[in-house]
């Protein structure tokens, strides 16, 4: 039973940072690759950052030089850093995570958390 769950988001001033996580267990899970996803109310969701299994960044224009993105290994743990944080980030945040388990590949889906970017 895989699952994903992101946290970090939050209420923070325009200009603020976040750090949002996406932790995947169990631990026998392994990340092919991962990506950011973004939908605001009445939106259409919206790719924010990506990493392929080859290893290839992918960021939004609308986030280039304020977002990146890490991971920790050791933690089964991606995250999105967040700076220069603008209220038109507020969103709902979700972390889609492509993995083998079970001798498969699939992808995942978190159940989100949210940011809100105050003026």
């Amino acid at each position: 039973q895989v699952r994903v769950v992101e946290s970090g988001g939050g209420l923070v001033q325009a200009g603020g940072s976040l750090r949002l996580s996406c932790a995947a267990s169990p631990s026998t899970f392994s990340f092919i690759a991962v990506g950011w996803y973004r939908q605001a109310p009445g939106q259409q969701r919206e790719l924010v950052a990506s990493i392929s299994s080859g290893g290839s960044i992918t960021y939004a224009d609308f986030v280039k030089g304020r977002f990146t993105l890490s991971r920790d290994n050791s933690k089964n743990t991606q995250y999105l850093q967040m700076n220069s944080l603008k209220p038109e980030d507020t969103a709902g945040y979700y972390c889609n995570a492509r993995g083998w388990y079970g001798g498969f590949w699939r992808d995942y889906w978190g159940q989100g958390t949210q940011v809100t970017v105050s003026s």
